[in-house]
Protein backbone atom coordinates (compact mmCIF):
# COMPACT_ATOMS: atom_id res chain seq x y z
CA UNK A 1 0.00 0.00 0.00
CA UNK A 2 1.20 3.20 -1.18
CA UNK A 3 1.93 6.17 1.34
CA UNK A 4 -0.12 9.05 1.95
CA UNK A 5 2.83 11.49 1.76
CA UNK A 6 -0.54 14.27 2.90
CA UNK A 7 -1.73 12.46 5.60
CA UNK A 8 2.09 12.29 6.84
CA UNK A 9 3.03 15.80 6.39
CA UNK A 10 -0.04 16.70 8.01
CA UNK A 11 0.84 14.36 11.07
CA UNK A 12 4.50 15.52 11.55
CA UNK A 13 3.27 18.88 11.85
CA UNK A 14 0.31 18.40 14.24
CA UNK A 15 3.03 16.57 16.13
CA UNK A 16 5.45 19.41 16.31
CA UNK A 17 2.61 21.93 17.18
CA UNK A 18 2.24 20.02 19.79
CA UNK A 19 5.34 19.03 21.17
CA UNK A 20 6.30 23.14 20.44
CA UNK A 21 2.69 23.57 22.59
CA UNK A 22 4.51 23.02 25.56
CA UNK A 23 6.97 25.45 25.62
CA UNK A 24 4.99 28.04 24.02
CA UNK A 25 2.79 30.41 27.13
CA UNK A 26 0.33 32.83 27.16
CA UNK A 27 1.31 36.13 28.12
CA UNK A 28 -1.23 39.01 29.21
CA UNK A 29 0.65 41.72 30.15
CA UNK A 30 -1.30 44.76 27.78
CA UNK A 31 -4.68 46.19 27.72
CA UNK A 32 -6.07 44.55 24.84
CA UNK A 33 -5.93 40.77 23.57
CA UNK A 34 -3.34 38.63 25.33
CA UNK A 35 -0.24 37.78 23.15
CA UNK A 36 2.62 34.65 23.29
CA UNK A 37 5.73 33.90 24.52
CA UNK A 38 8.32 31.25 24.83
CA UNK A 39 9.98 29.32 27.85
CA UNK A 40 13.67 29.66 27.87
CA UNK A 41 14.48 28.23 31.04
CA UNK A 42 12.26 26.90 34.16
CA UNK A 43 12.20 30.75 35.32
CA UNK A 44 12.54 32.80 32.19
CA UNK A 45 9.87 34.10 29.10
CA UNK A 46 11.21 36.16 26.08
CA UNK A 47 8.18 37.62 24.18
CA UNK A 48 7.87 40.42 21.93
CA UNK A 49 8.46 43.34 23.51
CA UNK A 50 5.59 46.01 22.09
CA UNK A 51 2.93 43.29 23.66
CA UNK A 52 4.39 44.33 27.13
CA UNK A 53 2.46 46.98 28.85
CA UNK A 54 3.15 46.69 32.23
CA UNK A 55 6.16 45.84 34.40
CA UNK A 56 4.63 43.60 37.29
CA UNK A 57 1.93 41.04 37.64
CA UNK A 58 1.72 39.83 34.41
CA UNK A 59 -0.20 36.51 33.61
CA UNK A 60 1.14 33.62 32.04
CA UNK A 61 -1.14 30.44 31.17
CA UNK A 62 0.75 27.21 30.29
CA UNK A 63 -0.35 24.86 27.48
CA UNK A 64 -1.52 22.78 30.92
CA UNK A 65 -3.81 25.41 31.95
CA UNK A 66 -2.06 26.46 34.85
CA UNK A 67 -1.65 30.04 35.69
CA UNK A 68 1.27 31.91 37.49
CA UNK A 69 2.66 35.47 37.53
CA UNK A 70 5.51 37.20 35.65
CA UNK A 71 7.61 40.25 36.11
CA UNK A 72 9.41 42.22 33.41
CA UNK A 73 13.19 42.13 34.11
CA UNK A 74 14.32 43.29 30.19
CA UNK A 75 13.45 44.75 27.34
CA UNK A 76 15.46 46.24 23.81
CA UNK A 77 12.99 48.55 21.67
CA UNK A 78 15.41 48.49 19.46
CA UNK A 79 14.68 44.49 18.71
CA UNK A 80 11.55 44.18 20.44
CA UNK A 81 12.50 41.26 22.79
CA UNK A 82 11.42 41.42 26.41
CA UNK A 83 12.35 38.75 29.28
CA UNK A 84 9.87 37.84 31.72
CA UNK A 85 11.01 36.25 35.26
CA UNK A 86 8.36 34.09 36.36
CA UNK A 87 6.91 33.97 39.85
CA UNK A 88 6.87 30.13 39.97
CA UNK A 89 9.72 28.61 38.07
CA UNK A 90 8.63 25.45 36.71
CA UNK A 91 8.21 25.37 32.80
CA UNK A 92 9.33 23.19 29.85
CA UNK A 93 12.28 24.91 28.29
CA UNK A 94 12.21 25.40 24.42
CA UNK A 95 14.02 22.85 22.37
CA UNK A 96 16.07 25.12 20.08
CA UNK A 97 16.74 23.94 16.13
CA UNK A 98 20.07 22.40 15.83
CA UNK A 99 20.63 23.93 12.52
CA UNK A 100 19.48 27.11 11.27
CA UNK A 101 16.37 27.82 9.30
CA UNK A 102 16.73 27.35 5.22
CA UNK A 103 15.16 28.98 2.42
CA UNK A 104 12.30 26.64 1.25
CA UNK A 105 11.77 25.09 4.65
CA UNK A 106 8.11 24.08 5.91
CA UNK A 107 7.58 25.99 9.35
CA UNK A 108 4.66 26.63 11.58
CA UNK A 109 4.28 29.98 13.42
CA UNK A 110 2.42 29.06 16.82
CA UNK A 111 0.52 31.40 19.13
CA UNK A 112 -1.15 31.20 22.32
CA UNK A 113 -2.93 34.18 22.40
CA UNK A 114 -5.55 33.16 24.47
CA UNK A 115 -6.44 30.03 27.45
CA UNK A 116 -8.53 28.02 24.56
CA UNK A 117 -5.18 26.24 23.67
CA UNK A 118 -2.39 26.50 20.88
CA UNK A 119 -2.84 28.01 17.45
CA UNK A 120 -0.73 27.66 14.75
CA UNK A 121 0.09 28.91 10.87
CA UNK A 122 1.92 27.09 8.41
CA UNK A 123 4.43 28.14 5.28
CA UNK A 124 7.74 28.57 3.80
CA UNK A 125 11.10 30.08 4.99
CA UNK A 126 11.30 32.66 1.29
CA UNK A 127 14.46 34.51 2.92
CA UNK A 128 17.14 34.77 5.61
CA UNK A 129 19.01 38.40 5.74
CA UNK A 130 20.79 40.76 7.86
CA UNK A 131 22.18 42.54 9.55
CA UNK A 132 19.38 44.65 9.30
CA UNK A 133 18.02 48.24 11.11
CA UNK A 134 15.11 47.66 12.28
CA UNK A 135 13.37 51.24 12.67
CA UNK A 136 13.77 51.40 16.12
CA UNK A 137 17.11 52.25 17.13
CA UNK A 138 18.40 48.39 16.94
CA UNK A 139 20.21 46.37 14.97
CA UNK A 140 19.59 42.76 13.79
CA UNK A 141 22.33 40.53 13.25
CA UNK A 142 19.84 38.65 11.41
CA UNK A 143 16.05 38.05 10.34
CA UNK A 144 14.04 35.27 8.99
CA UNK A 145 11.16 35.75 6.47
CA UNK A 146 8.32 33.31 6.07
CA UNK A 147 5.16 33.63 4.17
CA UNK A 148 3.11 32.11 7.87
CA UNK A 149 0.03 34.12 8.90
CA UNK A 150 0.76 36.38 11.74
CA UNK A 151 -2.91 36.44 13.79
CA UNK A 152 -3.63 38.78 16.48
CA UNK A 153 -2.01 37.51 19.38
CA UNK A 154 0.86 35.51 17.72
CA UNK A 155 3.78 37.94 18.18
CA UNK A 156 6.54 36.49 21.18
CA UNK A 157 5.01 33.16 19.85
CA UNK A 158 7.48 30.46 18.21
CA UNK A 159 8.78 29.56 14.60
CA UNK A 160 9.12 25.84 14.43
CA UNK A 161 10.07 23.18 12.66
CA UNK A 162 8.99 19.30 11.63
CA UNK A 163 10.18 18.35 14.99
CA UNK A 164 8.70 21.37 17.37
CA UNK A 165 12.71 22.52 17.52
CA UNK A 166 12.61 26.49 17.73
CA UNK A 167 13.81 28.69 14.70
CA UNK A 168 13.13 32.16 16.17
CA UNK A 169 10.86 34.42 17.94
CA UNK A 170 8.23 36.18 15.95
CA UNK A 171 7.34 39.67 16.07
CA UNK A 172 4.95 42.51 14.37
CA UNK A 173 6.49 45.01 15.70
CA UNK A 174 8.97 46.29 13.16
CA UNK A 175 7.74 44.01 10.45
CA UNK A 176 9.74 45.55 7.06
CA UNK A 177 6.71 45.78 4.81
CA UNK A 178 4.10 45.74 7.70
CA UNK A 179 4.74 41.83 7.57
CA UNK A 180 5.79 40.02 10.92
CA UNK A 181 9.84 38.76 11.23
CA UNK A 182 11.32 35.79 12.91
CA UNK A 183 14.50 36.86 14.90
CA UNK A 184 16.53 33.73 14.90
CA UNK A 185 16.77 31.76 17.93
CA UNK A 186 20.69 32.24 18.34
CA UNK A 187 19.96 35.93 18.34
CA UNK A 188 17.00 36.15 20.30
CA UNK A 189 18.81 34.15 23.20
CA UNK A 190 21.83 36.04 23.37
CA UNK A 191 20.03 39.32 23.31
CA UNK A 192 17.52 37.92 26.14
CA UNK A 193 20.97 36.79 28.34
CA UNK A 194 22.21 40.00 28.38
CA UNK A 195 18.41 41.57 29.20
CA UNK A 196 17.94 39.23 32.25
CA UNK A 197 22.07 40.35 32.89
CA UNK A 198 21.78 44.01 32.39
CA UNK A 199 17.89 44.84 32.07
CA UNK A 200 18.66 46.53 29.12
CA UNK A 201 21.12 46.02 25.66
CA UNK A 202 23.82 48.45 25.81
CA UNK A 203 24.13 50.35 22.90
CA UNK A 204 27.98 52.24 22.36
CA UNK A 205 29.16 54.89 20.02
CA UNK A 206 32.67 56.43 19.30
CA UNK A 207 31.31 59.64 18.19
CA UNK A 208 32.37 60.30 14.58
CA UNK A 209 30.75 61.12 11.52
CA UNK A 210 31.13 59.36 8.48
CA UNK A 211 30.14 58.94 5.19
CA UNK A 212 31.04 55.38 3.05
CA UNK A 213 33.80 55.35 0.07
CA UNK A 214 35.59 52.98 -2.11
CA UNK A 215 38.84 51.78 -0.51
CA UNK A 216 41.68 52.12 -3.58
CA UNK A 217 43.34 48.90 -4.56
CA UNK A 218 46.55 49.51 -2.65
CA UNK A 219 44.35 49.99 0.83
CA UNK A 220 42.38 46.61 0.09
CA UNK A 221 45.63 44.28 -0.67
CA UNK A 222 46.79 45.97 3.32
CA UNK A 223 43.98 44.54 4.68
CA UNK A 224 44.28 41.07 3.37
CA UNK A 225 40.49 40.84 3.10
CA UNK A 226 37.53 40.94 0.39
CA UNK A 227 36.24 44.63 1.34
CA UNK A 228 35.52 47.29 -1.26
CA UNK A 229 34.43 50.50 1.43
CA UNK A 230 35.46 51.85 4.25
CA UNK A 231 34.02 55.21 6.54
CA UNK A 232 35.70 58.13 5.56
CA UNK A 233 35.82 60.40 8.99
CA UNK A 234 34.49 63.78 7.68
CA UNK A 235 33.66 64.76 12.03
CA UNK A 236 34.49 63.64 15.32
CA UNK A 237 31.89 65.08 17.66
CA UNK A 238 33.33 67.32 20.75
CA UNK A 239 34.12 65.22 24.22
CA UNK A 240 33.28 61.84 22.58
CA UNK A 241 35.10 58.34 22.83
CA UNK A 242 37.17 59.16 19.46
CA UNK A 243 38.27 63.02 20.58
CA UNK A 244 39.33 61.49 24.11
CA UNK A 245 41.34 58.82 22.25
CA UNK A 246 44.83 60.67 22.56
CA UNK A 247 46.39 60.06 18.92
CA UNK A 248 43.15 58.15 18.14
CA UNK A 249 41.03 59.31 15.48
CA UNK A 250 41.21 62.06 13.23
CA UNK A 251 38.62 63.99 9.96
CA UNK A 252 40.36 62.41 6.75
CA UNK A 253 40.97 58.63 8.30
CA UNK A 254 38.82 55.55 6.75
CA UNK A 255 37.74 53.38 9.35
CA UNK A 256 37.90 49.80 7.88
CA UNK A 257 37.82 47.33 11.22
CA UNK A 258 36.98 47.18 14.89
CA UNK A 259 39.47 44.44 16.49
CA UNK A 260 40.05 43.04 13.21
CA UNK A 261 36.92 42.32 12.01
CA UNK A 262 35.97 44.46 8.83
CA UNK A 263 33.31 47.60 8.59
CA UNK A 264 32.45 48.34 5.50
CA UNK A 265 29.45 50.36 6.34
CA UNK A 266 27.20 52.31 8.62
CA UNK A 267 25.31 49.03 9.52
CA UNK A 268 28.48 47.34 10.42
CA UNK A 269 29.89 49.93 12.72
CA UNK A 270 26.47 49.99 14.86
CA UNK A 271 26.60 45.81 15.04
CA UNK A 272 30.72 46.32 15.91
CA UNK A 273 29.79 49.13 19.11
CA UNK A 274 26.58 47.09 20.40
CA UNK A 275 26.58 44.79 23.38
CA UNK A 276 29.53 43.63 25.62
CA UNK A 277 32.21 46.08 23.98
CA UNK A 278 30.71 48.79 25.69
CA UNK A 279 33.07 50.48 28.34
CA UNK A 280 35.92 48.16 26.80
CA UNK A 281 39.21 49.34 25.00
CA UNK A 282 38.55 48.57 21.34
CA UNK A 283 41.27 48.38 18.38
CA UNK A 284 39.74 50.56 15.70
CA UNK A 285 41.36 49.83 11.60
CA UNK A 286 42.26 52.93 9.88
CA UNK A 287 43.51 54.12 7.12
CA UNK A 288 45.55 56.74 7.31
CA UNK A 289 48.02 58.83 4.37
CA UNK A 290 47.18 55.25 2.59
CA UNK A 291 48.60 53.18 5.56
CA UNK A 292 47.26 50.48 8.07
CA UNK A 293 46.51 51.66 11.18
CA UNK A 294 45.26 50.54 14.62
CA UNK A 295 43.76 53.07 17.04
CA UNK A 296 42.86 52.29 20.60
CA UNK A 297 39.31 53.67 21.92
CA UNK A 298 37.37 53.29 25.01
CA UNK A 299 33.71 52.54 23.40
CA UNK A 300 30.95 55.30 24.88
CA UNK A 301 27.39 54.32 26.02
CA UNK A 302 24.41 55.91 24.19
Amino acid sequence: MSKNIFNELSESMANAAEKAGSYTVMVDARRRMPASGVVISKEIVLTAGHVVEREEGIKIIFHDGTETTARLIGRDPGTDLAVLKLDAASATPAEIAKQPARVGQFVLALGRPSPNGIEASFGTVNKIGGPVRTGRGGMLDAYIKTDVVSYPGFSGGPLINGAGEMYGINTSGFGMGGEAVTIPAEVAVKIAEALAKHGKIKHGYIGIRSQIVNLPSDAVKQLNREQETGLLIVGIEKDSPAEKSGLGLIVGDILVGIAGIAVADHEDLFARLSGDVVGKTVAVDVLRGGKLQSVEIVVGER
